[in-house]
Formats: C-alpha cells, sequence, structure tokens
C-alpha cells in the first residue's frame, strides 16, 4: 500500500521558488531595457522573442549563431561574491565567435542554472550580460534562469548564451580569402579572458593556496581582480576595421590558444609565421607559468597569452589597420605574414602556424 503525505507536496518544498523567478525577471527587466536595437519586437516575458532581420540593408542575408559559456570563471566569482562582471565575459564568448565569418552580432539569449534562485544575485549577473550587449552593439532579448536543487550547491551557478548575426553572402570572411602575402594582426587581450581557469585554479589556489584577496605587486591590485578583469569585446572593432580596410579573416583567440585557432583561418598550402617578439604576454601568465611550472607549449595552447583576436589583411592595408584599431583604443601589433611553406609550395600538410623568437620579459 502507497502512503502519501498528509499534506501536498509543492515546487518550494522541492526546493524550487516561483516567487523568487519572478523576483529576479523584475528586477532584470530594467538592464534588458538598456540592450536593445530597434529590431526587437516586444520584450521580455513572451515564450519566444522576435527580432526583425535587417533584409534592407542586406541582399542575401546570412545568419550566423554561435553558443558557449564562460568556463569555470564562475568559481572565481563565487569565491569572491563578486558577480557584475561574469555577464560581459560570455557576451564576449559569444558575440566574438560570430567575428570571423564577418557577421555583426544582432541579439543574444543567456541562460543561467543556479542551485537556488537569488534575485538580487541573478540581477547582478544579468546587469553585466546587458552591459556586454552594449558593448557589441547588439540587443539582449531574452533567456532562461533555471534551479536546479539537487543538482546544484545553491551558491553555484553556471552560465551559457548563444548569439546571432548576419553577414551579407558575398561578404562572408574566412581561409578561403586569405593569400600569400598577407598581414596578421593581433588585438590585445585584457588578461586571461574566460579559458584555461581550471588550470589557473589549480596551479594558483589549489597547489598555491594563495588568497583571492591577497595584493599582487605584478598586477598591482589583488588576485581576485585579475583573474576576474572581464573580457574585452572585439565585435564593434573588427566591424569598423572590415568596413575601413580589406580584412581577409579573423581568429577569436580562446581555449586552444592562438596557433590552434588562427590555424582554423589559414587554407591548405599557407603557413602564418609568427614572431612572439612582436608583443609581450601579460604579466598574469608569467605568474600562473612560474609558480604552476608550466612549460610553454601548455600555456600556449591554454591561453591567449595576451591576444584575443587575430585580424588577417592585405599587406597594403597593414598600416591603416593599425591606425584604425588604435583610433578605437585597440592596443595591437604585427604578428607576422602569410607565406608559402618553406619545404614545398603547396604542401598541405604543412604546418598552418609557425611561431618564432622569444616573448620580452616572459
Amino acid at each position: 500500500m502507497t502512503h502519501y503525505p498528509i499534506s501536498g507536496s509543492t515546487y518550494d518544498g522541492a526546493g524550487v521558488s516561483i516567487a523568487a523567478g519572478e523576483a529576479a525577471v523584475d528586477l532584470i527587466k530594467p538592464h534588458t531595457e538598456r540592450a536593445t536595437r530597434p529590431e526587437v519586437i516586444g520584450g521580455i516575458g513572451g515564450f519566444a522573442s522576435l527580432f526583425r532581420l535587417p533584409v534592407g540593408k542586406y541582399q542575401q542575408p546570412v545568419l550566423a549563431s554561435a553558443s558557449d559559456g564562460v568556463g569555470t570563471k564562475p568559481a572565481i566569482a563565487q569565491a569572491l561574491d563578486k558577480h557584475d562582471t561574469i555577464g560581459i565575459d560570455l557576451v564576449a564568448m559569444v558575440v566574438d565567435d560570430l567575428v570571423p565569418c564577418g557577421a555583426e552580432p544582432l541579439f543574444v539569449q543567456d541562460y543561467i542554472a543556479c542551485g537556488k534562485v537569488r534575485p538580487e544575485k541573478i540581477a547582478t549577473i544579468v546587469a553585466g550580460v546587458a552591459e556586454g550587449c552594449v558593448r557589441a552593439g547588439c540587443a539582449l532579448v531574452g533567456g532562461e534562469t533555471a534551479e536546479h536543487p539537487g543538482l546544484m550547491d545553491p551558491d553555484d551557478y553556471d552560465l551559457a548564451a548563444t548569439a546571432v548575426g548576419v553577414v551579407e553572402y558575398d561578404d562572408v570572411l574566412g581561409s578561403h580569402r586569405v593569400r600569400e602575402g598577407d598581414v596578421v594582426i593581433g588585438l590585445k587581450s585584457s588578461g586571461l579572458h574566460a579559458n584555461g581557469f581550471s588550470m589557473v585554479r589549480h596551479v594558483l589556489l589549489d597547489i598555491g593556496r594563495l588568497p583571492l584577496e591577497g595584493h599582487v605587486e605584478e598586477f598591482g591590485r589583488t588576485l581576485g581582480e585579475e583573474l576576474l578583469e572581464p573580457c574585452r569585446i572585439y565585435a564593434l572593432d573588427c566591424l569598423a576595421l572590415q568596413r575601413e580596410t580589406d580584412v581577409h579573416a579573423f581568429a577569436h583567440i580562446t581555449g586552444g590558444g592562438l596557433a590552434g585557432n588562427l590555424a582554423r583561418v589559414i587554407p591548405p598550402g599557407l603557413t602564418a609565421h609568427l614572431d612572439r617578439r612582436a608583443w609581450t604576454p601579460l604579466p598574469v601568465f608569467g605568474y600562473v607559468a612560474a609558480r604552476g611550472r608550466v612549460e610553454r607549449a601548455e600555456m600556449e595552447k591554454t591561453f591567449n597569452m595576451g591576444i584575443g583576436m587575430v585580424a588577417v589583411v592585405s599587406a597594403e592595408d597593414a598600416d591603416r589597420a593599425l591606425a584604425v584599431l588604435t583610433a578605437r583604443h585597440i592596443p595591437s601589433v604585427t604578428l607576422g605574414t602569410i607565406e608559402k611553406p618553406g619545404t614545398a609550395d603547396g604542401d598541405v600538410d604543412a604546418p598552418r602556424v609557425v611561431l618564432t623568437g622569444e616573448h620580452p620579459k616572459f
């Protein structure tokens, strides 16, 4: 015989508060109102979001989409109870993945999974997402907050997002445009961005037992402040570069590092020859390498090493590209050139990216 409880079970009793979710939505609305575009139809709260495709602006519009998260960086935010910038990182990870095909970001939708909905915390996270969308020139059209009691601890959360963009069919960028003699320009990062945090936490917190609140002379601020430095968002700067110069390809430098990501836009039979002497990685990279005794090859395949985006441009426009980026306050350097392999011209087995030299002061 089955015995049922005397009083009825409730969703609240199972650990999910609909009231808290509704309170979070109310707190989120002012932030989402900042991150909009004229093409947005309606507002937050419907089952689906509506966005009027700017067909008059494009002859053959192609939609581009990208989905990503922020890895284990939220563990740092949770440890410091500081959640106002992690949403910027989330937007950066998805909108800057649209850049390599030349797409203009149109809108972002986010997903927040948490152990317990704490409305103020959720609103703070979404405020960061909205700020990221403002920086990228796109709209935050909606999202989802899900409470997962029993699966996540009450203070835990994870983030994911999808960005949608549009590009003219004839203007799609990529490896098919890259030519011998092109120049490779690196757009510098603001720090670790949102990659490699499992190694960072292992090296600095698990092994090193370093306090996040401790001041680090190399950074001029606390370790926690350095680790939570938000990603630089390049979308609008790259769109400006496309308008004003002859860009052939972009590569977003995330997990896999500079060589791994740039290789994705280098066609067979060509090699990007890059010189490490062109830039000095930010101190945080040397700090992690020294304390974890991490070999250079491991560092370079895990982190961006100070270069967050790469532009491959025609040789004739290289100086102009650097000038455009400087005017937009994006520090950038010439990393190298696209060449045929030194062994046999057209060798499809040749490495797509070769790095030579040594970084200054690393």
